[in-house]
């Protein structure tokens, strides 16, 4: 971590030299209201005491210096009797204006996949079938790299989906339940339980806030077909902004309602199939074409729609952009429902999966914790 070598004071900011030869200028209210001495900031929980609204944006600080060799700036304000340190370390975090780190990630289609790179086994990841620190890194590692993992030699009970999800935060409570277990049943007001081929798609379309992670374990197996299917959608986000990108424009700007109507319930949300982040980045791919509700949009909007959907959706279903693989009794797949677009081949004869959903900010909770992103 560079170390700071000086520091200056202007009217407006404090200017600071780092031993890397960079600079960074830090407004004087900016570093006032970052303060984490023990009356500005609650060690414990992580929150702000100061009263920001109540302060005099226009204070100045007394005598600015550098402390303990470059690890610290110390500098004294008006309404503080003490002086405060302000660690080189924080400051460096933010010595650029809104910079979030995020690990690189692998974009993929059906011939670059590293197949090796999927797969974990059970006994790896867990004690006592508790799923370890250690374990739970590697496993976020692999889904932040690649969108999705392969689990091995998994118990064969829904006490192991509680196990990885718990691991990761909660289970989600949806109108599926929280942990569910399930079968082919033409009774259930929804697709996904159907024998029928499932064409890929992301979950939650329905819901303002998707899912952040899917986890689906094979518990039994005695059919044919069911292949599980995975797509990368910010490989199908890139390839359409390479070469068709007045479809990905269409994508991103037009918001699109999922509905879910059934079981007792009318949910309906709408957003852009391409969303992006503050930095521009793509976020989040939101595709459901089964649970698209009606809508109308003007003529030339709806016409646009029309084709990009159609790109993407052509991309989604080639075989080539797709990992295909029948899970066996054992087999979990552990994916990012952000990212990665899921179905599964048509079947006939048994196929029982069990699976769970995890609220996104739990899964970056993750992330942050293993160091994959700011």
């Amino acid at each position: 971590m560079p170390q700071l070598t000086s520091v200056h004071q202007t009217a407006s900011h404090i200017d600071l030299t780092w031993d890397d030869n960079t600079r960074s200028a830090f407004p004087l209210f900016w570093l006032r209201d970052h303060a984490q001495d023990d009356v500005s900031w609650d060690h414990r929980s992580h929150q702000r005491e100061f009263f920001t609204a109540s302060a005099d944006q226009s204070m100045v600080p007394e005598h600015p210096h550098l402390d303990d060799g470059g690890d610290n700036l110390i500098m004294t304000w008006p309404d503080q009797g003490a002086p405060i340190a302000y660690p080189s370390s924080f400051l460096y975090q933010f010595a650029r204006i809104d910079v979030r780190h995020t690990a690189p990630q692998r974009r993929w289609d059906g011939q670059s996949l590293p197949e090796d790179e999927l797969h974990l086994n059970w006994d790896e990841l867990t004690s006592d079938d508790h799923v370890t620190a250690d374990g739970r890194s590697r496993l976020v590692n692999t889904i932040h790299h690649l969108g999705f993992a392969v689990l091995n030699n998994v118990p064969t009970a829904m006490a192991s989906v509680d196990a990885v999800a718990k691991s990761m935060g909660y289970v989600r409570e949806t109108i599926f339940g929280g942990l569910w277990q399930f079968a082919a049943n033409e009774g259930m007001d929804d697709s996904a339980y159907t024998p029928k081929e499932l064409r890929p798609h992301t979950d939650g379309t329905y819901s303002h806030d998707a899912p952040g992670l899917q986890m689906l374990l094979c518990c039994a197996y005695d059919a044919e077909g069911g292949d599980s299917i995975m797509v990368d959608g910010f490989a199908i986000h890139d390839k359409m902004r390479a070469d068709h990108p007045e479809d990905a424009q269409a994508l991103a700007e037009i918001a699109v309602p999922g509905q879910y109507i059934g079981d007792g319930v009318m949910l309906r949300a709408e957003r852009p199939p391409f969303r992006y982040g503050h930095d521009g980045e793509i976020a989040q791919i939101t595709f459901n074409n089964y649970d698209r509700a009606p809508f109308r949009l003007n003529d030339a909007d709806m016409a646009r729609f029309y084709k990009a959907s159609k790109t993407f959706d052509t991309l989604a279903n080639d075989p080539a952009m797709q990992w295909r693989h029948i899970l066996n009794p054992g087999q979990m797949l552990v994916f990012d429902n952000w990212r990665i677009l899921h179905g599964r081949a048509a079947f006939r004869g048994q196929r029982e999966m069990a699976g769970c959903y995890v609220n996104r900010e739990d899964y970056e909770s993750c992330l942050r914790k293993a160091g994959l992103r700011s």
